[in-house]
């Protein structure tokens, strides 16, 4: 039998307390330090200062227990430098109009690299003006190309990674550049433009902000219509750069290889300029993205205010969970309850959830509890998530804006550049993944300058139980290397087909797209994708060669979720996680609505909903079989082996679980008929003989129990060591594999032809593997729990589990374990970077 975890979303059962929203009349705490007098812009009303929020969070009946530990960032100075003599003398005075007398040194180093023709990469923390090292280059070259005697003068292309940021930079553009009149036209191009715009973006604008998946479906396919555009290109900004990683980025580095060759084509060599979070060799991470020479700036020379970190794990409850597991309070329902008490004492909050479900579950949670206080309040919290339509998107981001919501819980979708100044704390419901996601988070709160409070409530989980009893591991390490692959073949492919049908695909366009691009194009002319006439290849197909693969690696067109009564589009989900999230039957939330899905047309792409109050969630069920299709890389581990290479995953969601909100109590089962999904991807896997198992004193009866609890585990650890989240990667556990022969433990990448995540796994495995054991044996727990061993996604309910089986059979391998190999092949380099 093989025990699978596989990526999905993850579904929180809440276990709420009896908690009273916390008042401005609780006592101060003898040790405040106040931060000076701060006012909130849109109120007027007299900020707290974060020790002080804090203490009176944590001032309730236990709370004070539930923070692990506390970190204080102490304020810094900032440096001031000048801009270089060659930016225009209008665009420095609209600046100064704006508020800015001088700018940060780094502001001043990147903007001298982008007029000297240099690609450059500015990671600085957020709110430290990365906008303004690209901004002021990019207005002062587009004032200098206005006034060009002939044609359309000098362009820019914004890129971000999601529409919303998108239109809030355009907002930022308008308001610095309105002294400069009609000079600069800036204008959003994505799948919300009105068709009736859309001519008017391609003939007038010169600052067109869109986003990776404009560019790969919308502007590159249609090149010819925008070669005046493209024929004058300056400048590519390439915004919050460090989320282009895994397949995701790994597409996107071969649609900037793309965009390179058409501009080529039409005689423009743009300049690329860069803004990432800070990150490790921002300059290595951005070479790969663009395959361009990139130059770093990475001295934060902005000012900070204060930052009071804390590190929050809600209580255990008197509830058990499966196999009679203690329960702990879930982070939806404490970020529910933190979110209450800041709204009520007037602080300005954003709760970042990993899921959509999540973020719709707490707004609930917390207007429910703030009209028990004042009705009035309930009006001021609000979710935010992706799948919204873009008129309930802008909607939220302006009552944002204003002040009008006091405290808004949203997933990731708000978490890049979107400006929200005026911030005064941060909830982050769960780690989110890497130290990269977590500081950009906790930055969202203090982007005024004033001090700020940000709060990490752990997950019932592994890696966050882990993560908050060892906090040297968030603030004492540097944040990760963004990983990607762009010769992954899955990902480069289509885009070498997307090339073709751009422009015929020559001997000479093979070095832009890497050294794996000629050994594909024999395989692309048998599946008769190609075809080579003379000394070039063309896309043979009448169909559009861009819709090939969707870069987001999401496996197809989106499903609309529709309201059968009124026929109204509520919203999408992504084609990879319909099975699990909208299968028939599933319970549905949107915008604070519940909805039970009556069918899921998978041909149409549409799944069918009606509201509904049930009174449990849902959980889906599957199963999972894997095999060895190549393996790369193997080196011993005592009598074990460590491998690295090829698979395919077979899975198939066969049921789903009804369960108590309130208590997470397992009401029914009921069967599903889906079809099954092959994944053809890269994996890490370890074996162990029986030797091993003698050693660790494993008898055939808890075999199966011990290596799936050592399966999930090291799941839930390994986006400490990779840059991926819980749901980029799978695994399944097997006392007896048919190609190894052996009991064998994989994890794989959720991601056709892999993510760079698996490998980074091998080449730290001893590290990755020890922590592993760390956090099994360091949880309280008797038989396993949440928190160490048992898993929300487990696909076979986590059954069954042995933790001490677990805590031996590791032990037994990590003993004859070598060092890591990261000094031989470093994780940060992935097979075939360039």
């Amino acid at each position: 039998m093989a025990f699978n975890h596989l990526p999905a979303g993850v579904h929180d059962a809440l276990v709420p307390l009896s908690v009273t929203p916390v008042t401005h009349s609780m006592p101060m705490a003898k040790n405040h330090r106040p931060d000076g007098p701060l006012t909130d812009s849109v109120s007027g009303v007299p900020r707290l200062a974060p020790g002080t929020v804090l203490d009176r969070l944590a001032s309730g009946p236990s709370r004070a227990s539930r923070i692990t530990h506390t970190e204080h960032l102490p304020p810094r100075a900032g440096r001031h430098a000048v801009w270089p003599d060659r930016i225009r003398a209008e665009v420095i005075a609209a600046v100064r109009d704006a508020g800015i007398e001088h700018p940060w040194a780094h502001q001043a180093e990147a903007a001298e690299h982008a007029l000297d023709g240099e690609s450059v990469v500015v990671a600085t923390g957020t709110a430290s003006g990365k906008s303004l090292s690209y901004l002021v280059p990019v207005l002062s070259t587009l004032l200098d190309g206005a006034e060009a005697p002939n044609g359309r003068g000098a362009t820019a292309l914004y890129l971000a990674p999601t529409k919303a940021l998108a239109a809030d930079q355009r907002r930022s553009v308008k308001e610095l550049s309105q002294p400069l009149g009609n000079a600069i036209r800036p204008a959003v191009y994505d799948g919300d433009t009105p068709f009736e715009e859309r001519e008017w973006v391609r003939q007038y604008a010169n600052y067109v902000l869109t986003n990776p998946d404009m560019l790969h479906r919308g502007i590159l396919p249609s090149h010819p219509r925008w070669s005046s555009f493209l024929k004058s290109l300056k400048y590519v900004v390439i915004d919050e750069c460090h989320t282009y990683r895994g397949v995701f980025g790994s597409h996107v580095a071969q649609v900037l290889r793309r965009l390179r060759r058409l501009c080529a084509r039409y005689g423009a060599s743009p300049v690329f300029l860069l803004a990432s979070a800070t990150a490790a060799e921002p300059s290595v991470a951005a070479r790969r993205l663009t395959g361009l020479p990139v130059v770093e700036v990475a001295d934060d020379a902005s000012p900070r205010g204060e930052l009071v970190f804390a590190l929050w794990e809600p209580p255990l409850t008197d509830l058990e969970g499966e196999k009679g597991a203690p329960v702990r309070r879930s982070a939806t329902a404490e970020t529910a309850d933190l979110l209450t008490d800041l709204t009520v004492q007037g602080v300005r909050s954003v709760a970042f959830v990993r899921s959509r479900r999540g973020a719709e579950l707490i707004a609930v949670i917390a207007q429910e509890r703030l009209a028990e206080v004042d009705r009035s309040l309930a009006r001021r919290v609000a979710a935010y998530r992706g799948g919204y339509l873009p008129e309930e998107r802008r909607a939220l981001e302006q009552a944002l804006h204003s002040g009008e919501l006091l405290g808004l819980s949203a997933t990731t979708a708000l978490e890049l550049g979107i400006d929200v100044s005026g911030l005064d704390a941060v909830l982050i419901a769960g780690y989110p993944g890497t130290r990269a996601s977590l500081w950009q988070q906790a930055g969202r709160a203090g982007r005024a300058g004033q001090g700020a409070l940000a709060v990490l409530v752990a997950r019932d989980d592994p890696l966050d139980t882990f993560l908050v009893h060892h906090p040297e591991a968030l603030f004492r390490q540097p944040v990760e290397s963004t990983v990607l692959d762009p010769d992954n073949p899955y990902v480069l492919a289509p885009h070498l087909c997307a090339a073709a049908a751009e422009l015929p695909l020559t001997e000479a366009d093979l070095a832009l797209f890497g050294p794996a691009a000629a050994g594909l194009l024999p395989q692309l002319e048998a599946a008769k994708l190609l075809r080579r006439r003379a000394t070039a290849w063309h896309w043979t197909r009448r169909e559009r060669a861009a819709d090939l693969t969707d870069i987001r690696g999401e496996g197809g067109p989106p499903v609309q979720i529709v309201e059968t009564g009124t026929g109204r589009l509520l919203g999408t989900v992504d084609a990879g996680s319909a099975h699990t999230t909208v299968h028939e039957g599933a319970v549905h939330l949107h915008q604070g609505r519940t909805y039970l899905v009556r069918s899921l047309d998978l041909d149409e792409s549409v799944a069918l909903v009606e509201q509904a109050s049930p009174s449990y969630s849902t959980v889906a069920r599957d199963t999972t079989a894997i095999s060895v299709l190549e393996t790369d890389t193997e080196i011993p581990w005592g009598d074990g082996r460590l491998c690295y290479g090829s698979v395919e995953v077979t899975n198939q969601v066969v049921s789903f679980l009804r369960r108590r909100v309130i208590t997470g109590e397992v009401l029914g089962e009921t069967k599903l008929d889906l079809p099954p999904r092959t994944l053809r991807t890269r994996a890490v896997w370890w074996t162990v003989t029986e030797d091993q198992l003698d050693e660790a004193r494993i008898n055939p009866e808890i075999l199966g129990g011990a290596l799936h609890a050592a399966e999930h585990a090291s799941i839930g650890l390994l986006p400490l060591f990779a840059t991926c989240d819980r749901w980029d990667i799978g695994g399944v556990s097997i006392p007896l594999h048919p190609d190894t022969l052996l009991p064998t433990v994989f994890v794989y990448d959720g991601h056709p032809g892999g993510a760079g995540f698996a490998e980074r796994a091998f080449h730290t495995a001893r590290t990755w593997l020890s922590a592993t054991l760390e956090a099994i044996a360091s949880c309280e727990c008797e038989a396993g729990c949440p928190s160490c061993i048992q898993s929300p996604k487990c696909g076979n309910g986590n059954d069954p589990l042995h933790k001490r089986g677990a805590i031996r059979l590791l032990t037994a391998l990590l003993r004859a374990a070598p060092e890591d190999r990261a000094q031989e092949e470093p994780p940060g380099s992935p097979r075939g970077s360039h």
